[in-house]
């Protein structure tokens, strides 16, 4: 367990475990590259500016987007990951490493960079329907991965002790663990379980967009974010392109527990 973030915070804060984490700070993803110090070094300065200025907006970001973390995002993907629509597999990249990620980080520097399409698969649920799934290209998974991993080093200065969903280093049953302690050192009259049906599915794109812009203020990374949501979704060989929505399963749109398979 771990005291609350502030004094005055709720009690289901104040007793919450974090799942081996160290305030909102410390959530990075394992280290695969030898220089993972080094990679992270920038980014300590842009948790610590979001910690000290709440309303700051960051419009130098897209230098921290390097080849070292173009790298690791490379690595941190699932190997047996079912291919986009380019039909490159984690082998395939790998096998010209270096060469391809000289070429990604160039492209996302330099704005040339384009999404693909992600291919839409569908997997089943629990309940007898489908869920639809959108496959994203190596390339797009790597650069979405690594533009994440910056936008966290804000956000997770912003998310309160209590916020568990979709974060580094936290789980459905970090939330649940939480819940039980807290309902059983605190007098509780009810408890509200709500769910929004199809949220990703119906997410205003623009709105997204304007809510990043309250602490993103390098276009560049705003440009990457609307190509992403842009892309489309390739099916049955039809392209389609929503106003609306995000495809689930990408690594920039939080998976749920059936899309982490693929």
């Amino acid at each position: 367990m771990k005291p609350a973030n502030n004094v005055g915070d709720p009690a289901a804060e104040r007793v919450e475990r974090r799942a081996g984490t160290k305030g909102n700070t410390g959530q990075s993803n394992t280290c695969r590259a030898q220089n993972r110090e080094s990679v992270s070094h920038g980014l300590e300065r842009v948790r610590q500016a979001a910690r000290q200025r709440k309303k700051e907006r960051f419009t130098a970001l897209l230098h921290h987007v390097t080849i070292d973390r173009l790298r690791e995002s490379f690595h941190a993907l699932k190997r047996k990951a079912a291919p986009g629509v380019d039909g490159m597999t984690w082998q395939y990249f790998d096998a010209e490493l270096e060469e391809n990620l000289q070429r990604l980080h160039a492209q996302v520097q330099s704005g040339a960079y384009r999404a693909l399409p992600v291919r839409r698969q569908y997997i089943p649920k629990p309940d007898g329907k489908q869920r639809p799934l959108g496959i994203a290209a190596p390339e797009d998974k790597i650069a979405q991965r690594a533009v994440v991993e910056v936008l966290n080093a804000i956000y997770e200065e912003d998310f309160l002790g209590f916020s568990y969903g979709f974060r580094p280093g936290r789980s459905q049953h970090d939330a649940m663990d939480a819940l039980s302690v807290a309902i059983d050192r605190t007098p509780v009259n009810w408890i509200l379980d709500a769910d929004i049906r199809n949220f990703f599915d119906g997410l205003s794109q623009d709105w997204l967009v304007r809510f990043l812009e309250h602490r993103i203020g390098d276009q560049r990374i705003i440009r990457l974010v609307r190509k992403w949501l842009k892309a489309g979704v390739l099916e049955d060989g039809e392209l389609s392109v929503s106003e609306t929505g995000t495809p689930q399963g990408s690594v920039i749109t939080p998976p749920t527990t059936e899309q982490t398979a693929a």
